[in-house]
């Protein structure tokens, strides 16, 4: 029986404590995880369309800190200059009630979870949105 490659995860939040919880409930459930920091992203520290390439994530959790309309629109435009095709995303933030007013449904998440954060539920969202777009197994390079 041939065994199927890893799907790898990226996780982005600025909480270092929240990135190795995740990551080990990640690894517990099979997956790579692999993380970055946000603000790594913003200031230029770390190349996301480099970091995509490198790690060809089958999921990102994304975390959308205050203030919301900026950072949503910053995601945004990451969105556009490396288009995440079949990646599934799952969004984090700490108002969710407030995220959920200033970007609609229409966000491509497969779900977006405020704090306190159930930690389970972001890995079970993860776990949906890559069975759900992946049912031949992990993306090829370039999908």
């Amino acid at each position: 029986m041939t065994e199927l490659p890893v799907n790898t995860v990226a996780v982005f939040n600025a909480s270092d404590d929240t990135v190795e919880m995740l990551k080990a409930l990640l690894t517990l459930r099979g997956y790579r995880a692999v993380d970055g920091k946000v603000d790594d992203v913003k200031s230029g520290r770390l190349d996301f369309v480099a970091f995509l390439d490198q790690f060809n994530p089958a999921a990102i959790i994304w975390d959308i800190a205050p203030p919301y309309d900026r950072n949503w629109r910053f995601f945004q435009l990451l969105r556009t200059a490396r288009p995440l095709g079949r990646c599934s995303l799952v969004l984090t933030t700490t108002n969710k009630q407030q995220l959920d007013s200033l970007v609609g449904r229409d966000t491509g998440a497969i779900e977006i979870v405020g704090k306190p954060y159930d930690l389970q539920v972001i890995v079970d969202a993860v776990q949906r949105g890559i069975e759900s777009a992946d049912a031949c197994g992990p993306r090829a390079v370039g999908e």
